[in-house]
């Protein structure tokens, strides 16, 4: 099966994201807790595109294509912004008290934490952020 969305650059779209989530967790009857992290890590991944990405004002379309197999889902989010590699950020230390812990980095370190793998390519000027997650 596979799905697709696109949603512009504007953070009210997270709603329609949350929704697409929901709806395609339901067509796989997935268990409520696995769809609650997949939309977690979906949010964050796509929150970081709409809030770093692109100039404020411009308004530009996020692509998010889901294939999924028997095993696992497959979660491919391509933009035109900036280019970023989450997977060269290096892991947050949750060992440090919130005093001492930097501001930002957790939203990767969910990402990581919820899907079983995360590849990044940067093809023909645009970034293709790649999740797996084992179902």
């Amino acid at each position: 099966m596979e799905k697709e969305i696109r949603i512009s650059n504007n953070l009210n779209e997270i709603a329609t994201l949350a929704n697409f989530i929901e709806e395609l967790g339901e067509e796989l009857s997935l268990p409520m807790e696995a769809i609650m992290n997949i939309n977690l890590a979906l949010e964050e991944a796509v929150a970081n595109i709409i809030m770093y990405a692109y100039p404020s004002q411009e308004e530009h379309i996020i692509l998010l294509k889901v294939t999924s197999t028997p095993k696992q889902l497959v979660f491919l989010l391509t933009d035109k912004g900036a280019s970023f590699d989450p997977t060269q950020v290096e892991d947050t230390d949750i060992t440090l008290s919130l005093e001492e812990r930097p501001i930002g980095g957790l939203g990767i370190f969910l990402i990581r934490s919820i899907m079983n793998e995360i590849s990044y390519q940067r093809l023909d000027n645009e970034n293709r952020l790649t999740m797996k997650k084992d179902i």
